[in-house]
């Protein structure tokens, strides 16, 4: 009997990681990634990314790559300020430094939330799957019912001919997947922020002082529909986010802004300079000058998120993990984590399910699915709330951080917690920032 066939759409972290969960079984599959790119390439990918324990960093374990991940980890990196426009700082969560070795020895995750680079974590789970699982340069358009049994995926390209027989196809190919809409017709929506992609390199040299400033992990700056994010990055550099709110989701093209939203030097001038310019001199030196030293790079997109709830009717031989499923803003910080944790649990839905199943592979691996599906519904509404409830909040609320800031950490403690501790932790959290307020302090967690 030929081995079943799964086709993952997309080598970013979630497809990648599935390949691995799913090649690390003693099953007869034949497991093919496909992806759009047309070779791997490690440079930066934005910004950093900090993995939570029962998450991103069990799923890692699962997959057999904790030790490999600690060499790109930064337990320093979780050092984060949300501060206001002047870099007065209303909220410091310090990091942890190094990992607990205890904890690490006896194989427990602790909840430090380590931070490494996206292209360190795309190189690490790209490199740890066999040669030739992942095929470069094959850009899905459809999936599609094949003419014969399962899956058929058509690609992009003149040559590329349609590849069936698909048992299983998975779409992680991130916000616009081609594969969701072999389930459903929905696409995101625009959130109403748009925001610059830009780096500071070597910034030991180029911006000590904001680099120390940042203390090895991020600052994020607010004001009223304004925000910049800088972050430290493995290499040295700093990966800054110019975020501002739009009204319209073409914000960047030529024209309705007016000028070319990807000229580094034609975007400071309006970020920074001129009469009304939205970072001008009343933000303070060093945040500014995250933008002036910005070299390289300069990508304007438009955050977009799919509705808070939304489902698909299940579709047999096909699903979706990732920003496929549940596109959401960064906000809330947990968007790679959940697309972890979706393809750790579709893995661990599968491989239970063919290994023990009875009845035909198509029917067991069908109800796995399925499973998996509901499961992740209701895990990612919780998820998609929480970052909309904070993008809200923090791009279009008067008088920011000042006005939201205990708002936005009772969201953070209260996430997760059983509704009955929810009231407690939402009024000590509140209580908290008020005598911090009164006495002119700094709250540090």
């Amino acid at each position: 009997m030929p081995p079943l066939k799964i086709a993952i759409i997309g080598a970013g972290p979630t497809g990648t990681l599935l390949a691995r969960l799913l090649h690390l079984s003693s099953l007869p599959i034949s497991i093919t990634v496909f992806e759009a790119e047309s070779s791997p390439n490690y440079r930066s990918q934005g910004g950093t990314l900090d993995l939570h324990t029962s998450t991103g960093l069990a799923a890692l374990k699962e997959a057999k790559l904790f030790d490999e991940f600690l060499k790109y980890a930064r337990y320093d990196g979780h050092h984060v300020q949300f501060t206001d426009r002047r870099l007065k700082s209303y909220l410091t969560i310090v990091g942890a430094g190094k990992p607990r070795e205890d904890g690490v020895k006896r194989g427990k995750l602790e909840d430090q939330r380590p931070e490494i680079d996206r292209g360190d974590l795309r190189r690490l789970l790209v490199e740890s799957l066999p040669p030739g699982m992942v095929r470069w340069g094959y850009k899905v358009v459809e999936v599609r019912k094949g003419d014969k049994m399962g899956r058929e995926v058509v690609f992009a390209g003149e040559g590329q001919r349609p590849e069936g027989g698909f048992g299983l196809v998975v779409g992680a190919d991130g916000a616009w997947s081609r594969t969701r809409a072999a389930v459903s017709g929905q696409k995101p929506g625009f959130s109403g922020v748009g925001m610059w992609e830009l780096s500071v390199p070597d910034a030991e040299k180029r911006a000590s002082e904001l680099k120390e400033a940042v203390k090895g992990g991020s600052i994020f700056a607010h004001a009223e529909g304004r925000r910049i994010s800088v972050q430290q990055m493995g290499d040295g550099s700093l990966s800054v986010g110019v975020m501002e709110a739009q009204e319209d989701e073409d914000w960047a093209a030529r024209e309705k802004c007016g000028y070319d939203a990807g000229d580094l030097e034609v975007v400071k001038g309006k970020l920074l300079e001129g009469e009304g310019a939205p970072f001008g001199s009343d933000w303070h030196p060093l945040l500014r000058e995250a933008v002036q030293k910005a070299e390289g790079r300069c990508i304007p997109r438009s955050l977009w998120e799919l509705p808070v709830g939304w489902r698909w009717e299940h579709c047999e031989g096909v699903t979706l993990i990732g920003d496929a499923a549940h596109v959401m803003t960064p906000f809330a910080g947990e968007g790679v984590n959940v697309g972890m944790e979706d393809a750790m649990r579709l893995a661990r839905g599968a491989v239970k399910a063919l290994e023990g199943g009875e009845g035909g592979i198509t029917e067991t691996l069908d109800a796995a699915v399925r499973e998996y599906e509901e499961e992740m519904f209701s895990r990612s509404e919780r998820v998609a709330r929480l970052s909309y409830d904070l993008g809200r909040l923090y791009m279009f609320e008067p008088n920011t951080p000042e006005s939201i800031i205990a708002r936005t950490t009772a969201l953070h403690v209260k996430f997760g917690q059983p509704r009955l501790i929810q009231p407690l932790a939402d009024a000590v959290v509140h209580g908290l920032f008020l005598f911090k307020r009164i006495t002119g302090g700094t709250v540090t967690v």
